[in-house]
């Protein structure tokens, strides 16, 4: 069983900059590709960020797609999302998510771990 902390969320004017972070405890971090997907009230969960395990291969959302940086460190056994240039629209709960193989993926269906959640909150 892995165990996902997120951390680092807020309250923030728009233009601003926060970074998560989600930390994993438990069964081994070793290679697993890791996402980050948020949910805005009333509205689906939907993909943000995704990394493999070697931290080689990295995919965003079209909406966070050069204002968010996905990163990871293996030894401290944490995965990043740097947000940059903050709007309104990027306002939800930000889930950090893990799944047993390396290989990422933009589907939250293929994760099998998951956080509790962190609020970002961009005021316009």
């Amino acid at each position: 069983q892995v165990q996902l902390v997120e951390s680092g969320g807020g309250l923030v004017q728009a233009g601003g900059s926060l970074r998560l972070s989600c930390a994993a405890s438990g069964r081994t971090f070793s290679g697993s590709a890791m996402g980050w997907f948020r949910q805005a009230p009333g509205k689906e969960r939907e993909f943000v960020a995704t990394i493999s395990w070697s931290g080689t291969y990295r995919s965003y959302a079209d909406s966070v797609k050069g204002r968010f940086t996905i990163s990871r460190d293996n030894v401290k056994n944490t995965m990043y999302l740097q947000m940059n240039s903050l709007k309104p629209e990027d306002t939800g709960t930000y889930y950090c998510a893990a799944k047993k193989s390396s290989s990422a993926s933009v589907y939250a269906a293929d994760y099998d771990y998951w956080g509790q959640g962190t609020q970002v909150t961009v005021s316009s």
